[in-house]
């Protein structure tokens, strides 16, 4: 075969590949003209994808809402006022009470008794002086008077008394069912918090440095690490005890003061109306550093205190899991003691 027949060989080969070739090319070029009417539904996905994500990220944004932050102290809130005059303002409703018992029953009696002594030593000093009264009364007894002047005070006791032993009552009231409970500990100077209700763990509160105190928006000497966060508006059962010397545990703006006296537990019922920041001290002298244990109580809304509890490792929902299974047996006992009469 001679070189020109071998070209004419080669060519038709190549010629028969490059048929071939395009014969299994056309399906794809078919199917990359079509391709463009399907770029719609790839942005309808897309766009799906894009609206599904705000529902997938709404969760975590609730979830964010209902997670503990420390609250910044309000102003006159929760704290003393440098110069002012009385109680401060209550935030508990025993407090509340204890306020308007002082306002309205207390101060106006003392004021009338004050005001009726001072005015009968006036009336002494200008009546019965030497140059008015040159010659002494010899008068021994009155009777009128002495009724008056004994009845009197017994009256203004009696009526004191009442809402006094009222109060007295409503401070030391068992706590509600379900009630959370914190053990407060008070050590040489700090206090512990613990959670027995929530898994058991302490938090550990000492006092905070001036500065950092101040930017935290806190008062020096008032501010802590690490506060006591319960939930607001619920009944706080509040147990006290020492570790080593008695101290006492005072949030005056909440009318809570209870003493922590070691080998000994002290209860009380500690219910807070609005959520915010409440500050305390050890109102007990117990050494050297005695005034430098503040409190700070954080009352938070029931999902953020379960929140807080959380972070600290521990447990929600505890007590109500326990009342459940305490009133199990009675609710069955009933209903068999029910079911026995009709058998």
């Amino acid at each position: 075969m001679t070189i020109a027949e071998n070209s004419r060989a080669v060519a038709k080969t190549f010629a028969r590949l490059g048929l071939a070739a395009v014969i299994v090319m056309s399906p794809a070029i078919v199917l990359a003209q079509s391709a463009p009417p399907a770029a719609p539904l790839a942005a309808a996905s897309s766009a799906a994808v894009e609206t599904a994500v705000p529902a997938v990220s709404a969760a975590p944004a609730k979830a964010s809402a209902d997670a503990y932050v420390p609250a910044r102290p309000v102003a006159g809130k929760g704290q003393p006022i440098a110069g002012a005059i009385g109680f401060q303002d209550q935030y508990s409703p025993t407090g509340k009470e204890a306020q308007r018992m002082h306002d309205a029953l207390l101060m106006p009696i003392i004021t009338a008794v004050t005001l009726l002594v001072l005015l009968l030593l006036l009336v002494v000093m200008a009546r019965f002086n030497r140059r008015a009264n040159p010659v002494p009364s010899k008068v021994s007894h009155n009777t009128a008077i002495e009724v008056v002047w004994t009845l009197a005070p017994v009256l203004i006791l009696v009526l004191v008394a009442v809402p006094s032993i009222r109060l007295i009552a409503h401070q030391y009231r068992a706590p509600a069912k379900g009630a959370v409970t914190v053990k407060v500990t008070g050590y040489q100077w700090y206090w512990g918090y613990g959670y027995p209700d929530n898994g058991g763990f302490e938090v550990i509160s000492n006092i905070l440095s001036p500065e950092d105190a101040i930017k935290r928006g806190e008062q020096p000497q008032l501010g802590a690490d690490n506060r006591m966060v319960v939930p607001v508006g619920e009944d706080i059962r509040i147990q006290t005890t020492g570790s080593d010397v008695i101290h006492s545990f005072s949030v005056p703006s909440l009318w809570f003061k209870l003493d922590a006296i070691p080998g000994r537990i002290n209860e009380r019922v500690m219910h807070i109306n609005e959520p915010g920041v409440y500050y305390g001290q050890c109102s007990e002298l117990c050494g050297v550093r005695h005034g430098y244990m503040p409190i700070v109580v954080e009352a938070v809304p029931r999902p953020k205190f379960e929140a807080w509890v959380k972070a600290q490792g521990g447990t929600v929902g505890a007590p109500a899991a326990k009342a459940a299974s305490a009133d199990t047996p009675a609710v069955s006992g009933a209903a068999s003691a029910t079911a026995k009469p009709g058998a």
